[in-house]
């Protein structure tokens, strides 16, 4: 029904910036454009929790922790949903999953590491 693709994660230093990337491409016949698009991450020994999601219409929403510092969008004519993450501290560290909101598929996730 549902394939994401996310890219982008790495290594960087506190107070670096990173751009994730995710590829969608869904099956059901409904364009992209119609579904809300969400990330999540999950560190170490922790739950998978909600950091950011974009409606169709492109309302934004954010987990308290990232406000200010990271920024969702969407590419409706190229099926991706970017986070620029700036400032960023060593609690950001965790694998980040892109989803639509509609479905339960996740992608395999990228792996983000802020650390000296």
């Amino acid at each position: 029904q549902v394939q994401l693709v996310e890219s982008g994660g790495g290594l960087v230093q506190p107070g670096g910036s990173l751009t994730l990337s995710c590829s969608v491409s869904v099956t059901t016949g409904t364009p992209f454009k119609f579904f809300d698009a969400a990330w999540y991450r999950q560190g170490l020994g922790k739950e998978r929790e909600l950091v950011a999601s974009i409606s169709p219409l492109g309302n934004k929403n954010y987990v308290d922790a990232v406000k200010g510092r990271f920024t969702i969008s969407r590419d409706n004519a190229k099926n991706t949903v970017s986070l620029q993450m700036n400032s960023l501290k060593p609690d950001d560290t965790a694998v980040y999953y892109c989803k639509l909101l509609v479905f339960e598929s996740w992608g395999q996730g990228t792996q983000v590491t802020v650390s000296l």
